[in-house]
């Protein structure tokens, strides 16, 4: 299950028990109107309820950022699974994206608030 509320910097989205492709298709689309809102929004992804994603998500998700990865700016990504981090790690790792991590969504918005540009703060 997927819920996504727009900022003023982009997107909040927050990923509860599996994600799945659907969820994934809902995402895209989100991300694609922001960036008609917001040049290079900014995403904080909240995976702290995440138990699971799908192969077929990951697989969609490694699509879409390479075709699109400089569409968007900083990533914060919430999460305290070592196996979905590790995931979120690995996918970054195929891409150019540098996102940073938070254990939980408040660091995370307000790293996403500051007004640092994209490469500071990155790891």
């Amino acid at each position: 299950m997927i819920s996504i509320r727009e900022q003023s910097y982009g997107l909040n989205v927050a990923l509860f028990n599996e994600f799945t492709l659907e969820d994934f298709r809902l995402f895209e689309d989100a991300l694609l109107q922001a960036s008609q809102k917001v040049h290079r929004p900014d995403v904080l992804l909240d995976f702290s309820m995440l138990n699971d994603f799908t192969l077929d998500m990951a697989v969609e998700h490694l699509r879409f950022v390479r075709a699109h990865e400089a569409d968007f700016g900083r990533i914060a990504i919430v999460v305290d699974d070592i196996w979905i981090k590790l995931g979120a790690h690995i996918s970054s790792l195929l891409t150019q994206q540098h996102p940073k991590y938070f254990d939980d969504a408040a660091s995370a918005q307000q790293w996403l608030l500051e007004s640092a540009s994209p490469e500071e703060g990155a790891s």
